[in-house]
C-alpha cells in the first residue's frame, strides 16, 4: 500500500474508533461540566461518526512486526535520559524497545488506564450508578442515597444543556420531581430530609495528593453523594470545589423538593434500611460511557469513583485501601498487574508506581478482542490531532504525520510527563508503548519529546 493510501485508511480506521460512544470531545482538558457540550457538527455529521457501536477495526495479522534493531534506531536519538520507554507488539506482547522499562515511575493520569481496565472487568460495562429516595424508618421522612455518580447535575445545568450532554447525566431535578410526585401520591406534602453517603468510607482524599488539588479545582473530596463534581460554579473548569459535596447536594436536593411543592425540615446522616420503600431513582451513564469520558477528558472525579467501584464490587472496603487492592485484583484477574502500584483511582497521587511494561501489557490486553467488556479502553484514549487532551497536539511538522494514527492517554503533574498508548506503523502492524518522565525541570520540553517517539513509533516500516 502507498503511504499516502496507508494515512488515509489509517486516519479513518481511527475516525471510526474515536467518535464512538462519548469519545468525540475536542478539547485540551476537559472537566465534567463541558461534557454537557454537544459534540462538535463538523466532526458529528461525518458518516463515519454516525456509525456508534461498528466494530473495532482489527489489526493488519499479516503485517511484519518491526525488528528491534530498526526501531531502536529510529527512537534512540529522540530519548531524552530520563524517559523509561517500552514498546511492544500488541498482539505477541513482545518486547520490542527498552530503556528501563521495568523501572516504576509516578504514572500520573496514565493512572486512568489500570483503573478504567479494573471497573470494567469488576464490574462490567453496563453498569450504572444509581442515586435514589427511600422511605425512612419512621415513615416521616425521606432519605436521599448517594450511590457514587460524581456527574449527578444540579439545577445550574439547563434542560438544553442536559439534552444536548452525550453522555447524558443523571439530575438531581429528575429525582426530585419522581420524589415530590411519589409523595403526593400518598398525600405527604411535608417531609423530613435525612441523607446517606456511607457507600464510600475512609479520607476523603488519597495518599500523596498535593493540599491545593482541592482549592486549585484538580478534584472534589470523594463522597458518594455530590453534584456537578463539587464545583462551585458548574461548567468552570478552574473553579475550586466546594468543602462539603454531601451538604451542597442535600440543600441543593432539599430546595428542588420545595419548588415541586413539597416542605421540607432538615434532618440527619443516616444510613438508609436495607429494604426501604424506594420513591425514585436515577441512573448514571453506562460505566462503558463514563470510561470513555475520564479517559477522553482525563476527569479525576470520575476515575475516583470508578476506582471505588471496583473495592465495592469485590467487597473491599470502600476507602482508597481498598481501591488499591481491589484495582490490583482486578488487573491480577487479567494477568497484568505485574509493574502497578497504585493509591488512587485518577492519578493525583505522587505515590502511584507504574511501569512501562505494566502500562503497555495493560493496552496490549485491552486491544486483544480477548476481553471485549474493556473495549472502552481503546475507544476512550484521546486520537492525537483530534479528540480530548490530544486534541491540541501533533499538529505541528514534526509530529502532524502521526495525527489519526496515535491514539494515546496522557499524564501530566508538576515534574511528571507521561504518555502511554497505541499506533499502528507503517506496515499496519498495532504497537503498544509507554513513555514516562519524572523530576522533570521543563515539562512542555519533556512533553514535546514523547510526542515525538510516538510519532517515530507511528512511522516506523521496519
Amino acid at each position: 500500500m502507498l503511504r499516502r493510501d496507508r494515512v488515509v485508511a489509517m486516519v479513518t480506521l481511527f475516525l471510526l474508533h474515536i467518535f464512538t460512544v462519548g469519545a468525540a470531545f475536542a478539547v485540551v482538558k476537559l472537566t465534567p461540566a463541558r461534557n454537557l457540550e454537544p459534540r462538535p457538527a463538523a466532526v458529528a455529521s461525518r458518516d463515519l461518526v454516525r456509525s456508534n457501536g461498528a466494530p473495532l477495526p482489527a489489526a493488519d495479522a499479516a503485517a511484519p512486526v518491526p525488528t528491534a534493531t530498526a526501531l531502536s534506531s529510529r527512537l534512540a536519538g529522540l530519548l531524552r535520559p530520563e524517559i523509561n520507554a517500552v514498546v511492544i507488539d500488541a498482539a505477541t506482547r513482545r518486547v520490542l524497545f527498552d530503556q528501563r522499562g521495568g523501572k516504576a515511575a509516578v504514572p500520573a493520569s496514565t493512572t486512568k488506564l489500570v483503573t478504567s481496565t479494573a471497573v470494567l472487568a469488576a464490574v462490567g460495562p453496563d453498569h450504572r450508578l444509581t442515586t435514589k429516595v427511600v422511605q425512612s424508618g419512621s415513615g416521616s421522612g425521606v432519605v436521599l442515597v448517594g450511590g457514587g455518580d460524581p456527574t449527578l447535575a444540579g439545577p445550574a445545568v439547563t434542560p438544553a444543556r442536559l439534552a444536548a450532554a452525550y453522555p447524558r447525566p443523571a439530575s438531581i431535578v429528575e429525582l426530585a420531581r419522581q420524589t415530590a410526585a411519589a409523595l403526593k401520591r400518598t398525600g405527604k406534602t411535608q417531609v423530613r430530609l435525612d441523607f446517606d453517603a456511607s457507600l464510600y468510607g475512609g479520607s476523603r482524599t488519597a495518599p500523596g495528593w498535593k493540599p491545593n488539588y482541592l482549592k486549585d479545582g484538580e478534584a472534589a473530596p470523594v463522597t458518594a453523594l455530590m453534584i456537578d463534581e463539587g464545583r462551585v460554579t458548574p461548567g468552570v473548569d478552574t473553579a475550586p470545589r466546594v468543602q462539603d459535596p454531601v451538604t451542597t447536594a442535600v440543600q441543593v436536593f432539599g430546595r428542588q423538593l420545595q419548588r415541586y411543592g413539597i416542605t421540607v425540615r432538615p434532618g440527619n446522616r443516616v444510613v438508609a434500611a436495607k429494604g426501604a420503600t424506594q420513591l425514585a431513582a436515577v441512573q448514571s451513564p453506562p460505566v462503558s460511557a463514563l470510561v470513555e469520558q475520564l479517559l477522553t477528558t482525563s476527569d479525576n472525579d470520575l476515575a475516583e469513583a470508578m476506582a471505588r467501584q471496583v473495592a465495592i464490587k469485590q467487597r473491599l472496603t470502600p476507602d482508597f485501601a481498598g481501591v488499591a487492592k481491589g484495582v490490583h485484583d482486578a488487573l491480577a484477574g487479567l494477568g497484568v498487574s505485574q509493574g502497578v502500584q497504585t493509591f488512587d483511582g485518577s492519578g493525583l497521587s505522587i505515590k502511584n508506581m507504574i511501569t512501562p511494561e505494566g502500562l503497555a501489557r495493560v493496552l496490549s490486553l485491552a486491544a486483544s478482542g480477548r476481553h471485549p467488556e474493556l473495549r472502552s479502553v481503546i475507544t476512550g484514549m484521546p486520537v492525537a490531532g483530534f479528540s480530548g487532551t490530544l486534541s491540541g497536539r501533533y499538529l505541528g511538522p514534526t509530529t502532524q504525520t502521526a495525527a489519526g494514527l496515535v491514539r494515546a492517554k496522557t499524564g501530566t503533574l508538576s515534574d511528571v510527563s507521561t504518555l502511554a498508548g497505541l499506533a499502528y506503523d507503517a506496515d499496519g502492524r498495532l504497537l503498544a508503548f509507554a513513555f514516562m518522565a519524572n523530576k522533570v525541570k521543563d515539562v512542555a520540553a519533556t512533553r514535546s519529546s514523547l510526542d515525538l517517539l510516538a510519532t517515530a513509533v507511528a512511522g516506523c516500516g521496519c
